[in-house]
């Protein structure tokens, strides 16, 4: 059953291959998750609740119709506390900022926003064990923001799809 929206900014083409071979090296090691399968690498922008799926979905257009791709750093590792969700993180910036405060109509959020692509969810240890492969296959990289999508969840049902910069 649908319980909430999500505005993701997805990752150009060239990430998501130097992603897919990194999260390939931990399927390798055995480690799989438990994440959403199918979506492209992003960083989560905003969610939203299920009854503002119309006002989600003009945001994800005008957002994207408004802004230029955007190029982020992929600098580090990361992983939330409860060590259940392994990430990569880019660097904030003035432009990563205005993207998600773009998508912010003033909700609120379960946490504060902590930009990041996920790499893997499963158990603490599961997750913990996955760290060092990670770690041993990551190296910085620039990545650019491409396109927002708006999917519900659970299950995964896309609402929009939009590339940054359509509108120019």
């Amino acid at each position: 059953m649908e319980t909430f929206l999500t505005l993701m900014a997805d990752l150009d083409d060239d990430t998501q291959e130097r992603m897919s071979a990194w999260y390939a090296e931990l399927c390798r090691e055995g480690f799989v998750g438990v994440q959403t399968p199918g979506l492209p690498f992003h960083i989560s922008l905003m969610t939203y609740p299920l009854d503002r799926e119309q006002e989600a979905a003009e945001i994800a257009r005008r957002t994207a119709a408004s802004f230029e791709p955007v190029d982020v750093s992929l600098s580090h590792i990361g992983m939330f506390a409860g060590g259940k969700i392994l990430f990569i993180a880019p660097d904030r910036s003035r432009e990563l900022d205005a993207l998600h405060d773009a998508c912010d109509i003033g909700l609120p959020q379960e946490f504060p926003w902590t930009p990041h692509a996920t790499m893997i969810i499963d158990e603490a240890e599961t997750v913990h064990r996955a760290l060092p492969i990670l770690v041993r296959s990551f190296t910085p990289l620039s990545a650019r923001i491409t396109s927002l999508h708006l999917c519900a969840f659970w299950p995964t049902r896309e609402i929009v799809s939009a590339e940054l910069g359509t509108d120019r």
